[in-house]
């Protein structure tokens, strides 16, 4: 791999295309000269676009990929016939140590399909997770699983507290990330078989971590906890209606403002603080969900998102290329196996 930060790209993924892409790329420039950026997909849409752009010249380079990753498409169908897509390229640039982590806005499902087949997973992971982070009145926390896995057992939600654990000490660092596990209650008799059996092994684990409990779902805005573990089927949707709140609180701030003339000449005068206030609720600065648990970076933009979200996107994936997440990863789920390992032995 070149000594160069290197971030390959799916330019085809996602509602909008190649151009939201390079606009983004104006952004991430800035912000982070020297890294190298590789575009997948249609080479003359992609070179007609980044020569508008001069900045872009010795940042980035275009790799031909004729086909493209629908929203609809299935993974199985991806995995048989999607080789010649810009999605599949974009994963593979990582599998051949020619980028350090890949960023796609197309198919979920798809993307998680085609990173498991080509990179494979950490061993002793059973499954890779989808981590968000959140904005909180504490700062930021981590969320997994976000939709990766809709349902998961007390191993595999273990897996996640791990992998959120090293997230947190690499992207905000954390030494003792403090973990919670989101259940319909804090006491410790209530919750499925799945939860009560993470929080036992983990109150036995010696993990660097601050094993907190049980959160519920109000905790995760308050910043209770660092990071915040549960199943891909409670997170995904715990992430869209936060979202959808956040664009709901917005519109009807805006609407109250805009009712009168008071208001409005309100708006004016706290003109300062809506717009902090604004920036805090904007769900693109918070944009990319990151799939842990591969022997890979790879980064999840949401398909909708515009040129400031992309490039959020972008700025989580360097961010993440920086931080040797990984090795944590691997030697904290090496612990983990070693102490059940000598429960087990314990017991005979």
């Amino acid at each position: 791999m070149a000594h160069t930060l290197t971030v390959s790209i799916d330019a085809m993924g996602g509602d909008a295309g190649p151009s939201v892409v390079v606009s983004a790329l104006m952004r991430t420039v800035v912000r982070h000269p020297g890294v190298h950026f590789l575009l997948h997909g249609d080479e003359a849409q992609l070179h007609a676009l980044v020569e508008r752009h001069p900045r872009l010249k010795n940042c980035v380079s275009v790799r031909h990929a004729p086909g493209r990753v629908a929203m609809e498409d299935k993974p199985s169908h991806v995995l048989r016939r999607g080789r010649d897509t810009s999605m599949w390229h974009t994963i593979l640039s990582v599998k051949n140590d020619e980028a350090n982590v890949a960023v796609s806005a197309g198919n979920t499902g798809a993307l998680m399909a085609v990173s498991m087949f080509n990179l494979g997973i950490i061993e002793g992971v059973a499954r890779p997770a989808i981590a968000s982070i959140w904005p909180t009145l504490k700062g930021q926390t981590v969320v997994l699983d976000c939709g990766a896995n809709v349902t998961a057992t007390d191993e595999q939600l273990v897996d996640f507290a791990v992998m959120g654990e090293a997230f947190a000490h690499a992207i905000f660092g954390l030494e003792r990330p403090r973990v919670g596990l989101l259940n319909v209650g804090s006491e410790e008799q209530k919750g499925n078989d799945a939860v009560k059996g993470a929080a036992a092994i983990l109150r036995g684990s010696n993990l660097p971590i601050a094993f907190h409990g049980f959160i519920e779902g109000d905790d995760i805005t308050k910043g209770t906890v660092d990071v915040v573990v549960t199943d891909g089927f409670t997170g995904n949707i715990a992430l869209k209606t936060a979202e959808g709140t956040a664009k709901l609180v917005a519109q009807f701030l805006r609407q109250s403002l805009r009712r009168s003339m008071l208001g409005r000449l309100g708006a004016v005068i706290a003109s300062g603080s809506l717009n902090a206030l604004r920036r805090k609720l904007d769900p693109r600065a918070s944009n990319g969900g990151i799939f842990l648990g591969l022997n890979g970076v790879v980064v999840k933009s949401h398909g909708g998102t515009d040129a400031v979200g992309f490039a959020s996107a972008l700025d989580m994936a360097i961010d993440m290329a920086k931080a040797d997440i990984n090795a944590r990863i691997t030697a904290d789920r090496r612990s983990i196996a070693a102490k059940s390992a000598g429960d087990r032995a314990a017991e005979l």
